[in-house]
């Protein structure tokens, strides 16, 4: 007799079989068996949110296999991923084939592991439990929220926005990020100002340069010299000025490796470093953590890459401190282990952080085996987790003040050397919009103070301040974590969706916000305020916590949602197009109507020359048109 085992995919699948031998059949459910019926009535609040579930063709297919395999077992393991939606995974398959009368005698186990390695699976076919019931919970309390939005507000949109697109609970707050971010940009006014730099010279005739920090007795602010007339009495002044060193300042700094990866800080550092789209990342990890083929033997590359933990096994800790030790020497292995906590909100540091499953397997040994994105993916991840445990990096910075003999100006000159360069060895992160390094790595010459200076020349030069910018994947899904909403399993699917429904686009690896998701997020945010707010959904996400923690009842934190968003809509019911778009029309004046050059109104109709434009809605939604239609039928579009 042979025991079945339930895993999600067929790579995995067959894998694992090899692993568990001639006793066991591991079979692939292909995700989902089942799944709410797209239609009204799929989550019914008032019977205490009882749900219809649907099995599609290619589930039912699955089931029936599943099922003839079952019959002649003794033993079901599910074995789907190790998170909410594997539990939920499992507990879908379970049902399908009660519902069938056909686990009646049958011993039913839920087995998890985080690698797919012999000895993970081995280990975690001797310690099988029971499915996790507040696990099961969350995902029901989860699909049922996304549901009732969907299935709710989406008509109310359809219906009073037309042209519009559904709303999803998460997405629609995505969304907002990208709107207010450009709402930001178009209003942004630039400043003027400029920076004043002078080249010296040491007494040994070794060259630097300083900038102008002290002006007449006081520190400058950045907009002190906000144009050419101040900046130049500034240069002139340096210019004709002797300097001499006024004061050195040494001290150390040390830089510590940052944490291995989760699925978030995978997705942001695979878009800065190697620019993969958080899809494509995704993809990826999930074939090197389901297996490629090294030799004739499938074997799992990576750990389970759906988390937020940043804790690493003990054993895979060891091995990576023995890589280090043998690859680069004791100096660059710490006394003691690095532990690391995560700083996400509403982290499950039960899960693991995304690692290589044997360390050393090096990414130069695996090149051959892996394409061009899994190789770059692997050594990122390889990288990271290596770094992670090694030294500190140790910095020499030298600030050093130059004056003049009044002390009426004075420049500052910054500097650093890396010392002893640890992890940074092996690996350094990518940048973000908000770091700048200009003096890392600029060594300053030999200075003591009261020496004299002489100079090589004076600047000035203009700036002005920069908007915000746009996000780009790597952004926007850093501050999705940092506010607390959707979930590591979640980003990549978020940003697909908005650019599907062609809310958003995508240019130069930033979101732009479309005509059409600025007016959904201008109705959202007009008439449903509260649910497309940041802390209202990070609230929900630590509910859903709750619920998988076993703290709190998933019926009871879906009564209170039903409660006041149910009645926010019954609001709704006599709402007016007509409302609908003046309120449309006041929020995104400033985005349709920017303020003209020439000083003239903005809505003025350049065709007509009488009426005012504004926002209109037609059959295919909502376009700019003349108060004068039908008399004058210019748009911005026709030139008309």
């Amino acid at each position: 007799m042979t025991d079945v085992v339930v895993v999600e995919s067929p790579a995995k699948a067959k894998t694992i079989n090899k692993y568990l031998g001639d006793n066991f059949i591991v079979l692939a459910s292909f995700g989902h068996v089942r799944d709410l019926p797209p239609k009204d009535g799929s989550v019914r609040p008032d019977e205490n949110f009882a749900m219809d579930w649907q099995t599609d063709e290619r589930g039912a297919k699955q089931i029936a296999t599943i099922a003839k395999a079952v019959k002649s077992a003794s033993t079901l393991y599910l074995a789907t991923d190790p998170d909410r939606e594997g539990e939920a995974i499992s507990w879908h398959v379970r049902a399908a084939l009660e519902e069938k009368n056909l686990l009646r005698g049958k011993n039913v186990q839920r087995i998890t592991f985080n690698e797919i390695t012999k000895s993970a699976v081995q280990t975690a076919m001797a310690n099988p439990r029971a499915l996790d019931q507040p696990l099961i919970d969350a995902y029901m309390a989860r699909r049922a929220l996304d549901y009732l939005v969907g299935f709710t507000l989406s008509p109310v949109l359809w219906r009073k926005l037309p042209g519009s697109r559904s709303a999803g609970r998460v997405q629609s707050v995505a969304l907002r990020l990208i709107c207010e971010r450009e709402a930001e940009i178009e209003i942004f006014k630039s400043r003027e100002y400029w920076s004043v730099t002078g080249g010296f010279a040491t007494p040994r005739n070794a060259a630097f340069s300083a900038r102008l920090t002290h002006l007449d007795g006081r520190k400058l602010d950045q907009f002190d010299l906000d144009n050419e007339e101040k900046a130049h009495a500034a240069r002139d002044l340096v210019a004709r000025s002797a300097f001499t060193v006024r004061s050195v300042e040494r001290k150390k700094a040390r830089r510590n490796p940052p944490a291995p990866f989760t699925t978030s800080t995978l997705q942001q550092e695979a878009s800065r470093k190697i620019g993969m789209s958080a899809q494509s990342t995704m993809r990826a990890a999930q074939q090197l953590y389901e297996g490629v083929d090294l030799g004739g033997e499938t074997v799992g590359l990576i750990t389970y890459m759906r988390t937020d933990g940043v804790t690493m096994a003990a054993e895979a800790v060891h091995a990576i401190r023995d890589m280090i030790t043998s690859s680069y020497g004791p100096p660059y292995l710490p006394e003691k282990p690095r532990v690391y906590t995560s700083k996400a909100k509403n982290a499950q540091e039960a899960h693991e952080a995304i690692r290589p499953t044997d360390v050393t397997r090096t990414p130069e040994s695996m090149a051959r085996h892996l394409s061009g994105e899994q190789m770059r993916l692997y050594e990122l991840i390889w990288k990271r987790a290596v770094a992670s445990q090694m030294q500190s990096a140790e910095l020499d910075q030298v600030v050093v003040d130059l004056s003049d003999s009044t002390n009426r100006s004075v420049l500052r000159a910054n500097g650093s050397i890396i010392a002893f360069d640890g992890f940074l060895k092996l690996y350094s992160e990518g940048r973000d919009d908000t770091k700048s390094d200009e003096d890392e790595g600029r060594v300053l010459p030999a200075m003591s103070e009261g020496d004299a200076l002489s100079i090589r020349g004076v600047e000035a030069d203009q700036h002005f301040t920069q908007p915000p910018p746009r996000f780009s994947e790597a952004s926007l899904v850093k501050r999705m974590e940092e506010i607390g909403i959707g979930r590591p399993s979640t980003y990549a699917s978020i940003l697909t969706v908005l650019r599907d429904r062609n809310y958003v686009r995508l240019d130069a690896r930033r979101f732009i916000p479309e005509d059409r998701g600025r007016l959904v997020t201008a109705f959202l945010t007009s008439f449903f305020e509260r649910y497309v707010d940041t802390d209202f959904t990070a609230t929900l996400e630590e509910q859903l916590d709750d619920i998988s923690d076993g703290r709190a009842d998933w019926h009871d934190i879906m009564a209170a949602f039903w409660r006041d968003f149910s009645a926010a809509v019954a609001q709704t019911k006599d709402l007016k197009i007509s409302d609908v778009i003046d309120a449309l029309d006041e929020d995104l004046g400033s985005h349709f109507f920017p303020t003209r050059e020439d000083g003239g109104d903005p809505r003025q109709c350049t065709a007509c020359g009488t009426g005012r434009l504004g926002l209109r809605l037609g059959k295919f939604g909502a376009f700019i048109g003349c108060s004068n239609y039908p008399g004058c039928q210019f748009t911005p579009s026709s030139g008309r």
